[in-house]
């Protein structure tokens, strides 16, 4: 038998838990964002596969959205505490198949290790597990390592099940662009573009040199080993432990006055902080986000005189991080991000959680 890695990816999981909520709603195009008003500033949380044919996506400012939208689609806020709920009961339902290791890496998302000779009927009987727990639909991906695996669900969506190994990687994936690749952002590839790297072949031929002088040793080569469905195959189910807590806010109107963006900075860092006190960790640095109009996004960090528990402390590092913003311009969004001390026995990750006013 042999080791396999499944990714498991929730199909439009957000969309497809109001729909469950609201029956009436199936097949027309639902868009989920902010609290549900494509007139105000908030971004699109998830769209349906209905609203999708419209060129509407995850990340689109809604009102965008509402101009693409026809006149049947349907606009709903985002309700946090039922999508966990949903995800929970999703993650439960997969805990449940024997001689598995599930590693939970998003709401809507996990990888499962599993040793077998059908790691197919493995997929199906997860699905099917979903399925029967909560009326919800999964697409998976089947691969011998977590690259392959992920990459491989979006050849199986919606519904289905694809197997991606070092066996076919280049006849799937060889002239695909490397934006394609998990990993691989707009920027990473136009920095890979301006290289003569447009595909993935391109990327598993690219000379090391080039890549460690443009990205540095560690990404430069990871970037390479990505050319090739490199990538890390042992699935762990040791509980995540946030590093930081972050909470950000677009405001409906934009902060003209220094005197509002210090009040919002000092506000967003005592609700950050008090997540992580909630944890009992101290706070070793602040990270401040701002988003100028109209949208120009920066963000600068620094690292505390010591680790505090102390909101005030956190809070006065935040205000003053603030100072160095621009105060000619004027401010649509800003966010604060508390990073934590990690516990000696957990291994944290950079996914942070972000709660802002919807």
């Amino acid at each position: 038998m042999a080791d396999w890695v499944l990714h498991v990816d929730m199909d439009q999981f957000i969309a497809a838990v109001e729909i469950l909520r609201r029956p009436e709603l199936a097949g027309r195009p639902v868009i989920v964002g902010g609290r549900g008003d494509p007139t105000e500033r908030a971004v699109v949380s998830t769209a349906s596969y209905e609203a999708r044919t419209f060129g509407i996506g995850s990340g689109m400012p809604l009102k965008i959205a509402a101009r693409k939208a026809p006149a049947d689609a349907v606009f709903l806020p985002v309700d946090h505490e039922a999508y966990a709920v949903a995800s929970g009961e999703v993650m439960a339902a997969l805990r449940s198949l024997p001689d598995l290791v599930l590693e939970v890496v998003g709401w809507d998302e996990c990888f499962l290790g599993v040793t077998t000779d059908d790691p197919e009927q493995v997929a199906r009987a997860a699905q099917a597990a979903v399925l029967a727990a909560t009326e919800l639909h999964c697409s998976v991906g089947i691969g011998d390592n977590k690259v392959r695996a992920k990459i491989a669900t979006e050849f199986g969506k919606p519904g289905g099940v694809f197997r991606l190994t070092e066996d076919n990687w280049f006849e799937v994936m060889g002239e695909k662009p490397t934006r394609d690749l998990w990993g691989v952002g707009s920027k990473v590839q136009k920095r890979l573009a301006d290289h003569g790297i447009s595909t993935v072949q391109e990327l598993a031929d690219a000379d090391d040199r080039v890549l460690v002088e443009e990205f540095g040793p560690r990404m430069g080569v990871w970037y390479h080993g990505l050319g090739s469905g490199e990538g890390p195959r042992v699935v762990d189910d040791t509980p995540w432990v946030a590093r930081s807590h972050s909470r950000e806010t677009t405001y409906q109107e934009n902060l003209t006055a220094p005197e509002q963006v210090e009040a919002a900075i000092a506000e967003l860092a005592a609700q950050a902080f008090d997540d992580c006190a909630a944890e009992g960790r101290p706070v070793v640095r602040v990270h401040l986000k701002v988003r100028y109009a109209p949208f120009e996004t920066k963000t600068i960090g620094r690292k505390l005189a010591h680790p505090t528990t102390e909101s005030e402390v956190f809070v006065a590092a935040a205000v003053a991080l603030g100072e160095s913003l621009d105060a000619t311009r004027e401010v649509r969004l800003l966010g604060v991000r508390a990073e934590m001390t990690m516990p000696d026995d957990a291994d944290g990750s950079e996914r942070t959680p972000v709660r802002g006013r919807i």
